[in-house]
């Protein structure tokens, strides 16, 4: 498998000079899923029903991205199209690892860890249930989650940077991690096939 180096380094190679539509699609998705939980009192349910379609297209629209393709800023919605099983996928994943999170931080990580690769999966497998995804999702990322858990905080520098730039440098790292963690992904399918 590539080192994590390698995968960001193959994502900041995509996004030079084409980061516009990237920053926007990554822009937008944030705004979307925070407006419900800002403007009413059920707006957290609300939150929590979009977020899963949010995601799949947020995916969705970065593997297009990836594949060379430069797709339109209306993919970011194409996870609609999966309603169901996305909020399912979503709502489950929320659950299971809040419940693991219960017993200490470190459990609800590696449940994170576990399940993370479950929208990806329901990305290639658009009739593909919610549990299906995720018991692929915790098998795929058996003996990797270390690996992906390296990754993410490999991001953590890039985040305090950008808070010294009161946040305007987040437009750029959101679609960097993305499209990073796309590329993990891709290079985990390749590796557990």
């Amino acid at each position: 498998m590539k080192e994590n180096a390698e995968l960001r380094l193959m994502a900041r190679e995509q996004l030079k000079g084409n980061w516009g539509i990237p920053i926007l699609v990554s822009f937008l998705f944030t705004l979307i899923i925070s407006i419900p939980g800002s403007i009413t009192d059920s707006g957290g349910l609300l939150a929590l029903i979009i977020t899963g379609p949010m995601t799949l297209g947020q995916i969705q629209y970065f593997t297009r991205f990836s594949d060379g393709e430069k797709p339109p800023v209306e993919a970011l919605f194409g996870g609609f199209k999966q309603f169901v099983p996305a909020m399912l996928l979503q709502l489950i994943v929320t659950v299971l690892v809040v419940l693991w999170s219960l017993l200490l931080i470190v459990p609800g990580i590696i449940a994170a860890l576990g399940y993370s690769q479950a929208f990806y999966i329901l990305n290639d497998n658009p009739g593909m249930e919610a549990m299906e995804a995720l018991r692929r999702s915790k098998n795929m990322m058996e003996g990797y989650k270390s690996k992906l858990f390296m990754m993410w905080l490999s991001f953590i520098g890039w985040g305090l940077l950008c808070i010294l730039t009161l946040g305007i440098g987040f437009l750029w790292l959101a679609p960097y991690i993305q499209l990073s963690l796309v590329h993990f992904y891709a290079d985990l399918k390749v590796n557990r096939e």
